[in-house]
């Protein structure tokens, strides 16, 4: 279960999408430039982006009920579909207001205090981004792992605008403030097509990654000198949350009680290597086939 504390980073990440929002739209109406424009389009996706994470954590941690007998973890998929798919509307968006630019280039003014409020709200992204990938990371969060993955997006798109209002600032060639913009726009659409596809895997009840397979297995094949082997070996990741199955032969002439200490210790030492695991085992004799 997603622990219900992860709710604070969204608010976090609300906040700064808020901050960056005002920040940026005060830029372009000092500069009239379309990369920062398109700067300020991106944040308003962020602060989209970040309400619907929001509301997928709560879901998510909502415990186990009848209806829903495995929880609700899923719901993390969602909201990183959704935010892929927002930094593809973002990539859009940037590409519709600058592309006309590129055949009417408008010159920019006050580029200086522009550039300066710009880095400020960049400068916000990247702290809250930081902050993010980390809890993502130690919580293994998904929501909170794209969130983090489109404040960076945030990020690139500011630095390249900025260099592309430097430029123009230095050269007076007008026409590099939209092919920049192109550009970030083309390179952020790497990003949201990754997410979207962690999403799809995840919902589809992908396999979890060959690492922790083979520490699953490592333990597994620890116990065969104790005479047991196993079979049916089954995973899958649903948010934060891990699933196990497998079949356990131990020898015929076991009791009960021998059998179910050993499929005790084995499901302890998956859950001290795997934590938020749920694991399901099945004792069956060796000699059956």
């Amino acid at each position: 279960m997603t622990p219900p504390s992860l709710t604070r980073f969204a608010w976090l990440s609300i906040a700064a999408a808020l901050i960056t929002l005002g920040l940026k739209m005060v830029a372009y109406a000092l500069t009239g430039s379309v990369g920062l424009l398109s700067d300020a389009l991106e944040s308003l996706v962020n602060l989209a982006a970040a309400i619907m994470a929001l509301a997928m954590l709560h879901v998510a941690a909502q415990p186990p009920d009848d209806d829903h007998a495995y929880g609700h973890t899923k719901a993390e998929y969602f909201s990183s579909a959704l935010e892929g798919l927002l930094i593809l509307v973002a990539a859009a968006g940037i590409a519709w207001t600058a592309f006309p630019r590129l055949f009417d280039p408008k010159p920019i003014e006050q580029v200086g205090l522009g550039m300066a409020i710009s880095v400020g709200a960049s400068l916000v992204n990247l702290w809250v981004s930081r902050v993010l990938f980390k809890a993502g990371k130690q919580y293994h969060s998904i929501t909170l792992e794209a969130d983090a993955h489109h404040l960076m997006t945030d990020v690139w798109t500011s630095a390249g605008v900025l260099i592309a209002v430097a430029l123009v600032a230095a050269t007076g060639w007008y026409i590099l403030d939209p092919v920049i913009a192109l550009l970030v726009a083309a390179n952020i659409v790497w990003t949201g097509m990754h997410l979207m596809y962690r999403s799809v895997t995840g919902l589809m009840d992908t396999a979890l990654p060959s690492e922790e397979l083979a520490a699953i297995r490592r333990i597994l094949d620890s116990y065969h000198d104790q005479g047991a082997r196993y079979s049916e070996l089954r995973t899958r990741q649903s948010g934060a949350s891990k699933f196990i199955t497998v079949h356990v032969q131990v020898p015929g002439d076991w009791s009960v009680q021998q059998g179910h200490d050993l499929l005790d210790a084995v499901e302890a030492e998956i859950a001290n290597v795997l934590p938020n695991t749920h694991i399901l085992t099945h004792l069956e004799p060796r000699e059956r086939d």
